[in-house]
């Protein structure tokens, strides 16, 4: 029945968006290993569908690296730029193990809506904390009954630093002895630009590129 299934080059559309979402969902939010099994169900039927043995490992080890690569990216640099090449690496991993060019078109598709997908699951699942600096996604504010502005924080109004990171937007800066996380207005700040705070709600810090 499966194979009857995977004749049609349009399956694999959805076999490689189901594998991506569940298998990059469990790296946004923890389902203790649920949505990994899922996951890796559905990208084994994927390449073991259409490729021999040793191809079929070779491009799973190259898939999975690409997960390597935004796992590393969320645990330790939070930059992006090694999720992106990871995305990559996925990507090329599913299209060259395609049947033929219409098929790989499908796959590639299904992993990029897949990817998309998985971002779902943060609005209702709790997020992995490996992923606060790059989302910054809890600003907690009087409005929402939290009361959690410290005086450290308040007292950095107007205050002048350096950034430690390149910060597009998000980064870590240094005023006077103390490191923070914080994120720009909108515009690129290169690692060691001068920064001033406008802004602090909560425990977000908001900069900008300090008047020369």
């Amino acid at each position: 029945m499966i194979m009857n299934l995977l004749s049609y080059d349009w399956v694999v559309l959805f076999i490689t968006l189901l594998g991506t979402m569940f298998l990059l969902g469990e790296l946004l939010v923890n389902m203790r290993g649920v949505f990994a099994l899922v996951g890796l169900g559905f990208i084994t039927v994927y390449f073991s569908s259409y490729l021999a043995p040793h191809m079929m490992i070779i491009m799973m080890l190259l898939y999975f690296l690409g997960l390597v690569m935004i796992i590393i990216d969320g645990k330790l640099l939070n930059d992006g730029t090694l999720s992106l090449i990871g995305i990559v690496l996925m990507l090329v991993a599913v299209g060259l193990s395609s049947p033929n060019w219409v098929a790989g078109l499908y796959s590639i598709i299904g992993v990029i809506l897949g990817a998309a997908a998985s971002l779902l699951f943060l609005k209702v699942f709790k997020h992995r904390e490996m992923w606060s600096k790059l989302a910054l996604m809890d600003a907690l504010t009087s409005e929402m009954g939290y009361n959690s502005m410290k005086e450290s924080y308040a007292a950095l109004m107007d205050k002048q630093g350096i950034a430690l990171t390149d910060m597009r937007p998000v980064g870590t800066i240094r005023i006077e002895d103390d490191e923070y996380s914080a994120v720009s207005n909108g515009q690129w700040i290169a690692k060691g630009d001068e920064i001033k705070v406008v802004s602090v709600d909560g425990t977000k810090i908001l900069v900008k590129p300090s008047q020369k």
